[in-house]
């Protein structure tokens, strides 16, 4: 269930959001990311994924998020558990006047195939495979992003 403005303003404001982050590597040692378009991490870029809907499984949002992330549904048996991780951020998507707080479990996902059907525009502004080490020292890679490689 999506939220209206209000409630979920409310919502980041006052508790953790739980979110799947997708760790996307091929095989030859690249990670897919995206330029952010919105709040947090505005401009940086980061691993594509998203907030757990209220009464979504985490199953049901793995397959939503790959299909709207990924532009192809992928089931959350195709990948490989990275961990659970804490982002903290001094702004949100409607502004800077509270915090962030997310709880996200990162999966990896290792894909070798073209993914032509990337969204654009609502996320983020567009996508690029980075070498892993590269993607390590680029200062418009997001920490958070960061963390998931290191």
């Amino acid at each position: 269930m999506f939220l209206d403005k209000e409630t979920f303003s409310n919502v980041i404001e006052s508790t953790p959001l739980v979110s799947i982050d997708l760790v996307v590597k091929n095989s030859i040692g690249q990670a897919l990311l995206g330029k952010r378009l919105n709040r947090p991490a505005k401009d940086s870029w980061f691993v594509p994924g998203g907030r757990i809907l209220k009464n979504e499984s985490m199953a049901e949002a793995f397959k939503r998020l790959t299909h709207d992330e990924l532009g192809q549904e992928l089931v959350i048996t195709q990948a490989e558990l990275l961990g659970v991780y804490d982002h903290f951020y001094e702004d949100n998507v409607f502004g800077d006047k509270f915090t962030t707080h997310y709880v996200v479990i990162a999966y990896v996902l290792i894909l070798d195939e073209e993914l032509d059907n990337l969204p654009l525009d609502i996320q983020h502004g567009g996508y690029k495979c980075f070498n892993i080490q590269d993607l390590l020292v680029d200062e418009n890679v997001h920490e958070h992003t960061k963390w998931y490689f290191e």
